[in-house]
């Protein structure tokens, strides 16, 4: 049988077995009077209409006829359904005059879509023709309006199917960057709302979606065939005999191919469904020329114009190595995509990143990480362009790597990034929540390379954590979290979580570190919940979450901040009195140090930091302090854009609000009230402000002397500082010193605190009123 020849592959599989149905269609046609002007015609649309048929496909074919006839249509129509419904060949059919045809391109979108396809096969070819060009001229006067609906239809299917340049068993058919994708791109295309495709063909130059296409139909027809049924989802037990049918070395070359072929297709749609919509936005005059769209400052060299990321004007790639990762920061942090020739102006000519990268560049790749699922299509539009790959050279062994197991939904590499989206949303559960990020993005690094991955893993991240820039502690914690973090999931599978031996071992394995072990506990939650359904559940996360409390508490529980110790330079301009602002540089190139000294008085802490935020200056972190009356405070600044503000001018504006002149919360409050929740519209933020799910936590340590401490994790944005600071002062609370440090989208700040009443009751609302402050200025 033709559908059992391993000779024929591919274009010529779908030919061969295209030709046998056309050929008995067409006798069968005649056989029953569906001839020249007969009033009948037989149309394919689907996979026979755009000569796509492969075994086991669904056949689909329309009875056009002219209502001349219609006492014949059910004899007609019967004679050509039963002898396929008798052979068992999977038949989906219909029976329509052209204006039906026409009805149903108005009403139903995706079936509007499979009309588009539609192409003669016997019988009244003028018949044939007149629906065909009715239903396409239909499409492209009403396309314009109809193009929400089909994004939604096309966004409802990515959801159910996923990316399959990621999943491990890709749906090549249903699945974004699939064969559907590319039929949406052809029927944009008619409709002249994108650059025209026409038909495929894999000998096209200049452009890899026709390969990308023939590809995936070729899979797609050995799929089948192996199955011996209809089937589009590849799956790992016949991957390797398709590998073989296709003449690739094995499955795991598949993958990439498949995946490549993804990724080609993703790109392609997301490029054409964007053009459409600013096809669609644009009326009248202004489709005959375009006005020069408005840019928005996003970040230093980043803008936003007509709903994209790109460069700005002043940006130079080649002089500019953290340009890479600011332009990926933004684009998550504001739900944008990035625009291709920018891409290809960053692949061209981009600075590479000198080792070890400058604090300035870590920061901004933490806050791309702490996106959440925002940062995927950033970090895939990096890898496609050859960017990712040169900051992370490790990541070409994961970059789609099927699993080894079945339980895993994802290639390795989509595995890494969904268990960074994951670990995001846990970022306030830990005390390093920069470290938690790095060690989801790199648990399975080791991955593709042969032997113990955790092992080998955790070599790679002290080398990583190296060319990072981390000091050499948080290298070692970064390694040894990359080491141990199956560590957890089997010792709550193998042994008695609760009994004392286990948990002493496993505080002895991570060298007496409770930070580690929290980290571990985070990681576990987000690794398994990234792996695929049924990994993750409340039992082993209570038991997990358990086994961490015990190990914490047999440690000792993690340790407690401390107050840092003033300079006597400081000291000493304390003592002097008076109103004092100095600048210095601080460990990175666009890091500076501020140090801002007054009188002490109630809302202190929330001016100074007020002044920072409206001058357009970013805290990384910040040391606060008291001496001789005097408020030492200082703070690690990284300006938005430029360079920062002179010392006499940021002390010429504090000593306004001072004398009560200004009420910096008030004015950030209403710049942040100003600004309109889309993306890509004037006034957006340009600090990092998080998107992660992670709630904000507040809770109270034991201090030195006995003093109470609040500890508060949350999301960083724009004046989170001056909020917090000033709900304290509402609360009568008195920061006697306090540490402020942000890991990379995530504020850990620690305030010690004198309360009027320090029962349970007043620490409660001071809580909930410092959290109530805390959600990001959108």
């Amino acid at each position: 049988m033709l559908l059992q020849d391993d000779s024929l592959v591919g274009a010529r599989q779908r030919e061969a077995i295209g030709a046998l149905f056309e050929d008995w269609l067409v006798e069968r046609a005649r056989s029953l009077g569906i001839v020249e002007r007969s009033g009948f015609a037989v149309v394919a649309v689907g996979s026979l209409g755009r000569r796509e048929m492969v075994g086991y496909s669904d056949l689909d074919l329309i009875l056009v006829h002219d209502d001349r006839y219609p006492e014949r249509l059910s004899e007609v129509a019967d004679g050509l359904w039963y002898p396929l419904w008798d052979a068992g060949i999977s038949l989906d059919h219909s029976v329509r005059s052209v204006p039906e045809a026409m009805r149903v391109t108005r009403e139903d979108a995706t079936a509007a879509l499979g009309l588009l396809d539609s192409r003669f096969i016997a019988g009244d070819e003028d018949l044939a023709r007149l629906m065909t060009v009715s239903v396409r001229n239909l499409w492209r006067s009403e396309a314009r309006m109809r193009l929400p609906q089909v994004i939604e239809a096309a966004e409802d299917r990515w959801r159910r199917t996923g990316d399959i340049a990621h999943r491990a068993e890709p749906d090549l058919k249903n699945g974004r960057g699939g064969l559907r994708d590319i039929q949406l791109l052809n029927a944009l295309a008619l409709a002249q709302l994108t650059d025209g495709l026409a038909r495929l063909d894999p000998g096209t130059e200049g452009s890899p979606l026709p390969r990308a296409y023939d590809f995936l139909l070729a899979a797609r027809g050995e799929a089948h065939r192996i199955a011996g049924r209809a089937r589009d989802q590849i799956r790992a037990q016949d991957a390797d005999d398709i590998a073989a049918a296709l003449g690739v070395a094995d499955r795991f070359e598949l993958s990439r191919r498949i995946s490549d072929a993804g990724r080609t297709t993703s790109y392609a749609v997301d490029a054409g469904l964007r053009t459409a919509q600013n096809a669609v936005s644009r009326r009248g005059f202004s489709r005959l020329r375009r006005a020069a769209a408005l840019r928005h400052p996003l970040d230093e060299g980043v803008v936003e114009q007509g709903g994209e990321v790109v460069l700005a004007r002043s940006a130079i790639p080649s002089q500019d190595p953290g340009l890479v990762l600011r332009v990926a920061a933004a684009a998550a942090r504001n739900r944008l995509p990035i625009n291709g020739p920018a891409l290809e102006r960053l692949a061209t000519y981009g600075a590479p990143m000198p080792e070890p990268w400058s604090s300035e560049a870590l920061a901004d790749l933490l806050v791309l990480l702490a996106s959440g699922h925002d940062m995927a299509g950033p970090i895939e539009a990096l890898d496609r362009a050859g960017l990712w790959g040169a900051l992370f050279p490790e990541w070409d062994r994961v970059r789609d790597l099927p699993p080894r197991d079945g339980i895993h939904t994802w290639t390795v590499d989509r595995h890494l990034i969904e268990t960074v989206a994951a670990a995001a949303e846990l970022t306030t559960s830990v005390s390093r929540p920069d470290l938690l990020l790095l060690g989801a993005l790199l648990h399975d690094i080791g991955k593709g390379r042969g032997g113990d991955h955790c092992a080998v893993g955790a070599e790679l991240a002290e080398h990583i954590g190296r060319r990072l820039g981390l000091w050499e502690p948080d290298r070692r914690l970064l390694a040894e979290l990359v080491r141990h973090h199956l560590l957890l999931h089997r010792v709550v599978t193998r042994r008695d979580p609760a009994d004392p031996e286990v948990v002493a071992h496993v505080a002895d394995v991570l060298g007496g570190s409770a930070v580690l072990a929290e980290l571990l506990g985070a990681l576990s939650d987000a690794d398994s919940r990234a792996t695929g359904p049924g990994v993750w559940g409340e039992w082993k996360a209570t038991l997990i979450s358990g086994l961490v409390e015990r190990v914490v508490a047999h440690i000792g529980g993690a340790p407690v901040p401390a107050p840092d110790p003033i300079p006597p330079d400081l000291r000493e301009l304390a003592d002097r009195g008076g109103l004092h602002v100095s600048l210095r540089p601080g460990d990175g190139p666009n890091m500076t140090i501020v140090t801002m000294i007054a009188p002490d008085r109630p809302g202190l802490l929330s001016k100074m930091a007020g002044v920072l935020a409206l001058s357009g200056l970013h805290a990384h972190s910040a040391t606060v302090a008291g001496h001789a009356g005097h408020a030492v405070d200082s703070f690690v600044v990284m300006p938005t854009f430029g360079g920062p503000p002179d010392a006499p001018l940021l002390r010429q504006r504090l000593a306004a609000v001072l004398d009560g002149d200004r009420d910096p919360v008030a004015e950030l409050a209403a710049r942040a009230a100003a600004r309109l929740p889309e993306a890509g519209v004037s006034g957006r933020p340009a600090v990092p402000v998080s998107r992660t799910a992670a709630p904000p936590r507040a809770r109270w340590l034991a201090g030195p002397h006995g003093r109470p401490l609040l500890e508060l994790r949350a999301a960083d944005d724009e004046g989170l500082l001056a909020r917090v600071a000033a709900e304290l002062e509402k609360a009568r609370a008195d920061v006697a010193w306090a540490k402020v440090s942000t890991l990379g989208a995530t504020a850990v700040d620690t305030f010690c605190l004198s309360l009027p009443d320090d029962g349970p009751a007043a620490r409660h609302a001071v809580a909930a009123a410092v959290l109530a402050v805390c959600a990001p200025t959108r």
